[in-house]
Order: structure tokens, then C-alpha cells, then sequence
């Protein structure tokens, strides 16, 4: 047997071992968690290590413990739900709007410093978090921002954007320049262009993008402590997690189920766009 053959069978092997260990470090924490917000509290003290949950101890009250109000002695997660989506959704669009012309004039246009504005952009990331909060509070504090999820998402814009034109950057320098000088031909626009073509041709970037920047906004914890911690009606999920963490008399089932409450929603989305983001629209595109 050839050298060639039997490193491509040792190689082999390794890839399933090495896929099998990252499942089981990443699956099974998460299935423990899953099984855990399905049991009652008395069932965990008796038997920790115990994963599976029978029929007899299977209960939904830990999920209606979480997303029932809070005036009638819940945790409110619904409405944190609600305030969670609507700082995520609306920081996907502000930071597509403005991320989407940026990287296109650097992808696309010739003036000086094109080079070094598109690495001032990741430089932004060289700054930790926690520099850029002091400044940004009192700023909006001054502004009236503070305490409001507008705010906060504005915060969260100023985060992403830089990243966004980046990644979009990298995908519209692969789009054919050719499409666009036959849109120029027919009579479009730069504007016209960039809607009828770039961005359909985009859409798995753009899909990528919005992902990314819905995780961000959907997972961060510093800044919407820090803007929304004296305005409890405008928390976001990630607060009131981290509010059940700190409970005394919060039980761990009920500490599980906000835990899945705040996965779920971002595996949902992966999954229900997992198609376009491995599609290739482009493929034949400049035939």
C-alpha cells in the first residue's frame, strides 16, 4: 500500500474521531440542559446525574414559570423575548443599510486611502469593550438615550458595522465586474445596479452578515447592562438570564429553561437560513 494511501485512511479515521469529539463537547452540554428544564427540582436533587427524564417526572412548568408575567409571579421572559428581538432585528437592518454601500465603495471604487480606511475598520476591534462603554454612556446619557432599547441599538451598530463591511467586502469583490457594466449598458443606475444586481447575487453574504450581527445583538451582556439597568421594562433576555443566575430562590430547572428559551431562538434562525447561507448564487452568473 502506497504512502499516499494509507495517510489518506489515517486522516480519514481522525476526521470522524476528531467530528465525534467536538459533538459530543458541544451536544451533549446542551442536551444536559435540555433534559434539566424538563424536570422538577425534586427530581434533580435525587438523582443529578441523571440525564434522561422519565414520563412520570416530564414537566413544562419550568417554561411557564420563565414566560409568565411577572405580575402573576413568572419571570417574564416573553416580554424580554419581545425586547430582545426588536434591538437584534432592528440593529440587522440599520447595520445592513449602512454596511451594504460601505463595502461596496471599497470593493468597488478607486480613491486614495482605500486600502488603509478598510483596515481601520477591523482596527476598531484592537479596543476592548469595556474602554468604549464609559464614553458611549455618558454620551447617550446626555442625549436622552439612555435606558432605551434605541439606544442600545445604536450601541450595537457602531460595533458591527465595521465588521459587517468587512465580511460583505470580501464576498462583492468575487461578483463578476462584468455584470454591472451590462446593467450599465441597459440603462441602470449605480443605485439600480447595486438593488437589481449586487445585492441578489449578495443575499448568502448578506444572510451570513445578518446572522452575525443578530448573535451579537442577541447574546451581549456589557452594554445592555449598562444602558438598561435601571429600566427593568426594557431589559433584554440576556439580563434576565443573568438575573436568574444570581437568584437565590430561582431553581435550576427554571435557570435551564431560560437558558433554552435564549438558544433557541438563534438555532432557529441557522437552521431556517442554513440554505442560503451555503448557496452559491453566483455559480453561471457571468455566463
Amino acid at each position: 500500500m502506497s504512502r499516499a494511501r494509507i495517510e489518506e485512511r489515517v486522516f480519514g479515521v481522525l476526521r470522524w474521531v476528531m467530528i465525534a469529539f467536538l459533538a459530543v463537547i458541544t451536544v451533549l452540554p446542551f442536551l444536559y440542559m435540555l433534559m434539566l428544564s424538563f424536570k422538577p427540582i425534586e427530581a434533580l436533587l435525587r438523582d443529578p446525574g441523571q440525564l434522561w427524564v422519565g414520563a412520570e417526572e416530564f414537566t413544562l412548568s419550568t417554561y411557564r414559570d420563565v414566560l409568565k408575567p411577572t405580575s402573576e409571579g413568572g419571570q417574564g421572559f416573553l416580554d424580554l423575548l419581545l425586547n430582545s428581538a426588536a434591538v437584534s432585528l432592528g440593529t440587522v437592518v440599520l447595520t445592513l443599510l449602512a454596511a451594504v454601500p460601505g463595502a461596496y465603495a471599497i470593493s468597488r471604487l478607486r480613491f486614495f486611502g482605500r486600502r488603509q480606511v478598510s483596515a481601520l475598520f477591523l482596527a476598531v476591534y484592537l479596543f476592548p469593550a469595556t474602554l468604549l462603554a464609559v464614553p458611549l454612556f455618558v454620551i447617550f446619557a446626555r442625549l436622552g438615550l439612555q435606558g432605551s432599547l434605541v439606544g442600545l441599538a445604536i450601541v450595537y451598530i457602531a460595533q458591527t458595522v465595521p465588521v459587517s463591511i468587512y465580511m460583505l467586502r470580501n464576498y462583492l469583490t468575487t461578483i463578476p465586474f462584468s455584470l454591472e457594466e451590462a446593467a450599465a449598458l441597459d440603462g441602470c443606475s449605480r443605485l439600480a445596479t447595486i438593488r437589481r444586481v449586487v445585492l441578489p447575487l449578495a443575499l448568502p453574504s448578506l444572510m451570513a452578515t445578518g446572522l452575525y450581527v443578530f448573535m451579537i445583538a442577541w447574546n451581549e451582556f456589557l452594554f445592555a447592562l449598562l444602558f438598561l439597568a435601571a429600566s427593568p421594562e426594557e431589559w433584554t433576555v440576556s439580563l434576565g438570564l443573568q438575573q436568574l443566575a444570581n437568584g437565590i430562590e430561582v431553581s435550576k430547572t427554571v435557570l435551564m429553561a431560560g437558558s433554552i428559551v435564549l438558544t433557541l431562538p438563534v438555532v432557529a434562525l441557522f437552521f431556517a437560513t442554513e440554505r442560503l447561507l451555503t448557496e452559491g448564487l453566483t455559480q453561471g452568473a457571468d455566463r
